[in-house]
């Protein structure tokens, strides 16, 4: 593995970067306040290929792979994290499953109007009582000729008061413990209604709204994999996509670094910069150093899944790492700016609260903990 980024990488570094200043930044706290859904973001994303990395030209991805979603992430995160996370959802747990996944027939239905931005992708699993346990999953999916019927309620779905395609898991009773089975169900399907849209803490532009499943039929054609192989899918589906949340976490904490050395030159205290105080410069320093150690193990995990080999435990250590570092920082950022830290009109108050969900979804830091711990003690 080489360390340095490759040309077509930095290439698309600058680009994005370019977009997340110009265009992301600048609206993110206003999109924050408004809480809806981030739509001229998620055109521009479109527009830039963004939405197709990873899925080849033939069906009008961008090409690419896990090592360039990283990159992508991690600037657009830097400016607007929630703009990340709806990223992250429409293409690591929707169009690229859809495209590893899929049969010939589904790629080319599916997939160009997600990777044209058209349709906003989505992703249910979660449950009331199916959360880090995603085996206790209760909705159901009944073989009817040639469609299944799906009942069942899904909750917190990022994504889920504009997606226009999702990828809904349920199980198939008579299959017993083994029926967890993924299925992709398109809005306007008869059955599929979009329940409340949630008030968050934090990624407030990446909106969140149930799925509510009531007799719904969903053909034959649209089963992603096989009966019974839902599990299997949904758990290599998150170790994908934990690879874009660690890199979504390193946008935040580099955003929080950078302005807190900013604040720390400016902020006069004893006659001096803050930023002289030992305790002060070597929170900085710490953050600066753990960031660059989670991004390099972030980019070696893309790198193991880009070459085909497993990634599972890395993906893992590379979530947890990165999203404990991201709140820990955000935690001090706020302590370096001290009061001013703490109003709602400071750059830190939305770092935080955008920094404690990455320690929650796609996995919590306890089941990355036990996903690591099992592979070390197996």
């Amino acid at each position: 593995m080489d360390f340095i980024l490759s040309e077509e990488h930095k290439m698309l570094r600058t680009t994005v970067r370019d977009l997340a200043v110009k265009k992301f930044a600048p609206m993110a706290d206003e999109l924050d306040r408004r809480q809806e859904f981030a739509w001229d973001n998620f055109k521009a994303m479109s527009e830039l290929g963004l939405t197709g990395i990873g899925i080849p030209g033939e069906y009008g991805g961008s090409d690419g792979g896990e090592l360039s979603v990283a990159v992508a992430v991690e600037e657009i995160a830097w400016a607007c994290a929630a703009t990340a996370d709806i990223l992250d959802t429409h293409l690591c747990l929707c169009t690229k499953p859809i495209y590893t996944f899929g049969n010939e027939e589904q790629r080319k239905k599916f997939l160009p109007p997600l990777i044209k931005g058209e349709k906003v992708g989505g992703f249910a699993i979660t449950e009331s009582e199916a959360g880090s346990d995603i085996a206790a999953v209760k909705a159901t999916a009944v073989r009817d000729g040639n469609s299944y019927i799906l009942n069942g309620t899904k909750i917190f779905m990022t994504n889920g008061d504009v997606a226009g395609t999702a990828i809904v898991f349920a199980n198939i009773p008579e299959l017993g413990s083994r029926g967890m089975t993924a299925f992709i169900v398109e809005d306007g399907t008869p059955g599929f209604t979009k329940g409340k849209k949630y008030d968050k803490l934090g990624m407030r532009a990446a909106t969140n709204a149930d799925f509510i499943f009531e007799d719904c039929r969903v053909p034959v054609e649209n089963r992603l994999g096989e009966e019974g192989k839902g599990m299997r899918i949904c758990l290599a589906i998150l170790d994908h996509g934990r690879i874009g949340i660690a890199a979504q976490t390193l946008g935040i904490t580099r955003a929080v670094l950078e302005r807190s050395i900013e604040y720390s030159k400016q902020r006069i205290q004893f006659g001096a910069p803050i930023s002289q105080n030992q305790a002060i410069s070597w929170m900085l320093t710490d953050m600066a150093a753990q960031l660059e150690a989670a991004r390099l193990l972030t980019h070696k995990t893309a790198f193991l899944a880009d070459q085909g080999e497993p990634f599972t435990v890395y993906a893992a250590m590379a979530k947890l790492t990165a999203s404990e570092l991201c709140m820990k920082a955000a935690t001090q950022g706020i302590q370096i700016f001290g009061g001013y830290g703490y109003m709602m009109d400071s750059p830190m108050q939305r770092y935080f609260r955008d920094a404690k969900l990455t320690t929650i979804y796609e996995g919590t830091s306890e089941v990355q903990r036990m996903v690591i711990s099992r592979s070390l003690l197996r």
